[in-house]
C-alpha cells in the first residue's frame, strides 16, 4: 500500500529555511564541520533581479578565511575601492576602503545570484550539505513548545523534515517567523526604491555614484555592462508616479544624470521598472527552543549603504561558530541560540539606528527640499581630508562588530 504524500518525513541536524545569503553561508560552515545540514529554496534557482548585489571586505574576509575568496573573485563583479557621489552640483568622495585590514580592499558588485550560486557549488564538496530547490517552508512543527521540524511544500509533494534546529533565513516577510509567533518592531522606513537597469557604456563613472539634489536621491551601481539604478520616493510614492506618463520619470533621471539621456528610452514599460518597499525592523528575541532566525527575519535594513547581504554573512558566521560543535556532538542548549542574538544585536542597532538617521536626515530632507542642496559640513570634511574617508569605510566595509570564522573544516585532508 502507497503511503500517501504528506507521510513523507526526512531527518537532519540541521534545517534552513531560505537560500539567501544568510541560509547559505550558514549551511555551508555547518556542512564543514560535519553538521548534516538541509537547506530549502522555495524557488527553482537563485536567478532574482534587483537583490542586494554589494559583497563587503567583511563579508570576503570570511570567505578567504574558508579559503573561497580566490574562487569567488573568479565570478562576474565590479570592483569598487572609492565611494563617491553628487549632492547638488558637488562631487565628493565619503569613503575609501583601499586602507581596511582585509585581504579585499573593496566592495565587489556582483549579482546576488553569483553569490548564492556559488556557495551552494562550494558547498557540494560537503556529503553533509543538501540544497532542495522548489521547496517553501510553510510551518513548523513542535511538541512542548520546542520546534522540530518544518512542513514543506517541495516540488514533488509536502514532507515534514525533522531536526534538532531549525533556522529562519528566509527574509524579511518570513513565514516561519510568524509561525513561530515572534514579536516584530517595526522602526519605520518613509521611503520605498524603483529599481531598473539602464545601459553602462565604456567611458561611464566606475565608481557607485549617489546623486542627491533638490527633490531626488538617484543611486546608480556598475554591474557590468549595466547601471542598476535606484530611484528614491517617499513611502506610497510609487502608485502617483504610475498615474502620470512613464516619460515623465525618464525625463527626471535625464536631467538629474544628463549622461544617461540617451539611455532612458530603454525603459519601455514599467514593467521594466521594480518596486523596493523599504522595511527596517527587528525583532526583540530571535529564538525560541529549538528555532532561530537570522539575516532580514531577525533585522530588516534598509538599503542605505548596500549592508544587507553583510549583515546578513555576519549573522551567519556567528551562527555557525556558536552552534556547530553543539550540533555536532549532539549537546545543542537554548543558551547556545541566545548567544547569537547576544553577539549580534548590538551590531544590527547600531547599524539600524544609522540608516534611520541617514534617511531622515539626508535622504527625506532631499526629497521634501525646494531649495539647492549642498553637501552638509561632515561630508565637506570628509571630501577635503582624505585619511577621514577611512572611517565611514570601515563602518560599511566592516560593520559594527566583524566576524570571523572560528569552526574547523573536518574534511581537509
Amino acid at each position: 500500500m502507497t503511503k500517501p504524500a504528506d507521510s513523507v518525513v526526512l531527518k537532519t541536524t540541521c534545517c534552513i529555511a531560505g537560500g539567501g545569503p544568510a541560509g547559505m553561508m550558514l549551511g555551508y560552515m555547518l556542512a564543514r564541520s560535519g553538521v548534516k545540514v538541509i537547506v530549502l529554496e522555495k524557488h527553482a534557482d537563485f536567478l532574482r533581479d534587483f537583490r542586494g548585489d554589494t559583497v563587503h571586505p567583511s563579508t570576503m574576509e570570511a570567505l578567504y578565511e574558508l579559503g573561497l575568496l580566490e574562487d569567488f573573485l573568479k565570478r562576474p563583479h565590479d570592483e569598487v575601492t572609492e565611494l563617491s557621489g553628487r549632492i547638488g552640483e558637488t562631487l565628493v568622495k565619503v569613503a575609501d576602503f583601499s586602507h581596511l585590514p582585509t585581504h579585499a580592499k573593496f566592495i565587489a558588485f556582483t549579482p546576488q545570484w553569483e553569490f548564492l550560486d556559488f556557495l551552494s557549488q562550494a558547498g557540494q564538496r560537503f556529503p553533509e550539505f543538501q540544497v532542495m530547490m522548489s521547496a517553501e517552508a510553510v510551518d513548523l512543527t513542535q511538541t512542548n513548545g520546542r520546534i522540530t521540524g518544518v512542513k514543506v511544500a517541495a516540488k514533488d509533494g509536502p514532507l515534514t523534515i525533522e531536526a534538532d534546529v531549525v533556522i529562519a533565513a528566509d527574509g524579511r516577510h518570513s513565514t516561519l517567523r510568524d509561525k513561530a509567533g515572534m514579536a516584530v518592531t517595526d522602526l519605520g522606513a518613509p521611503i520605498d526604491v524603483l529599481w531598473m537597469r539602464l545601459p553602462r557604456k565604456r567611458g561611464d563613472p566606475g565608481e557607485a555614484l549617489g546623486n542627491i539634489g533638490t527633490g531626488y536621491v538617484f543611486v546608480m551601481i556598475p554591474r557590468g555592462d549595466y547601471f542598476q539604478c535606484g530611484f528614491v520616493v517617499r513611502k506610497g510614492g510609487y502608485d502617483d508616479l504610475r498615474k502620470r506618463p512613464l516619460k515623465d520619470l525618464r525625463e527626471r533621471i535625464a536631467k538629474i544624470v544628463p549622461f544617461m539621456a540617451d539611455r532612458v528610452e530603454t525603459l519601455k514599460r514599467w514593467d521594466d521598472i521594480k518596486l523596493l518597499t523599504v522595511t527596517i525592523d527587528r525583532l526583540e528575541r530571535w529564538w525560541r527552543p529549538g528555532f532561530l532566525c537570522i539575516g532580514d527575519a531577525a533585522h530588516a535594513m534598509s538599503p542605505v549603504g548596500g549592508v544587507g547581504i553583510n549583515l546578513a554573512v555576519a549573522d551567519a558566521v556567528a551562527a555557525a561558530n556558536a552552534l556547530a560543535s553543539p550540533l555536532a556532538r549532539g549537546i545543542l542548549r537554548d543558551a547556545n541560540l541566545a548567544d547569537v542574538q547576544y553577539r549580534r544585536q548590538r551590531a544590527v542597532r547600531l547599524m539600524q539606528s544609522l540608516q534611520l538617521a541617514i534617511q531622515d536626515r539626508v535622504i527625506s530632507a532631499a526629497l521634501d527640499s525646494a531649495a539647492p542642496i549642498d553637501p552638509p559640513a561632515i561630508v565637506r570634511l570628509l571630501n577635503g581630508f582624505a585619511p577621514l574617508r577611512r572611517l565611514p569605510a570601515r563602518v560599511i566595509g566592516l560593520g559594527f562588530r566583524m566576524e570571523h570564522v572560528r569552526t574547523k573544516d573536518i574534511h581537509a585532508r
